[in-house]
């Protein structure tokens, strides 16, 4: 069984007046563990698709499948319980809740799961990315590349089936980006999570098993990587 499928997917903004229509008839298909970037540049609709297959937003047609489960039948609380369920979220902005300490960010996700002993996972997840003696810090005191590693660590926290990571090392310097790059793909092979990622790095995209490439919201390249041949 696939774990997200994308049928013809089609989205278009009303604005002034005028239909602007950001993605057309994008159709593809993930295998669970596989690892996806979707490439393109600025405004070509990357993040726009990744909120669709995350059900964060409705298409204006076609259908999104995750883990077997149509999306645009869903109301909007449906489609939250699914996230909370089976996705896994990594922004470029880190988004870590600026009140709660690094671990509690952590533990939010198996909070809202209702988990036991959420402390104890959250803190061996802390110790996993290299960051189990600054639990008690707050987002504002750790660097960009630290606020990462803890988005990482809730990301996986309730065992995703499917993680989207939104420009995961944007915010990044060079060094940095490689440590954050290094463990995302260490724990999602750990984990056999279904990576999709989106990026204008190139060489990022490139350690993924297959890459799409956009151009004004129009799939114009769907390519196996080197990866598979190894």
């Amino acid at each position: 069984m696939s774990i997200l499928r994308v049928e013809n997917l089609t989205k278009t903004y009303s604005s002034g007046g005028r239909e602007l229509t950001v993605l057309h008839g994008v159709n593809f298909t993930l295998e669970p563990g596989d690892t996806f970037a979707i490439v393109g540049p600025s405004g070509s609709g990357k993040t726009t698709l990744l909120g669709l297959c995350a059900g964060l937003d409705r298409a204006s047609s076609g259908s999104v499948y995750l883990n077997d489960i149509r999306l645009d039948e869903l109301s909007e609380d449906e489609r939250a319980s699914i996230r909370n369920q089976y996705v896994g979220f990594i922004f470029q902005n880190f988004q870590l809740l600026p009140t709660l300490t690094a671990l509690e960010n952590v533990m939010v996700p198996l909070e809202l799961r209702g988990e036991k002993g959420v402390a104890k996972t959250a803190q061996a997840l802390l110790d996993r990315v290299g960051l189990g003696q600054r639990g008690h810090h707050y987002p504002t005191q750790l660097s960009g590349g630290e606020q990462q590693r803890v988005s990482l660590a809730r990301a996986f926290a309730n065992r995703p089936k499917l993680l989207f990571a939104d420009e995961p090392t944007g915010n990044l310097d060079g060094d940095t980006s490689a440590t954050v790059v290094d463990l995302l793909f260490e724990l999602n092979r750990e984990a056999g999570t279904t990576l999709v990622l989106v990026t204008h790095d190139m060489e990022l995209a490139s350690r993924t098993q297959r890459i799409i490439r956009i151009k004004n919201g129009t799939v114009v390249n769907d390519r196996m990587t080197e990866l598979l041949k190894e």
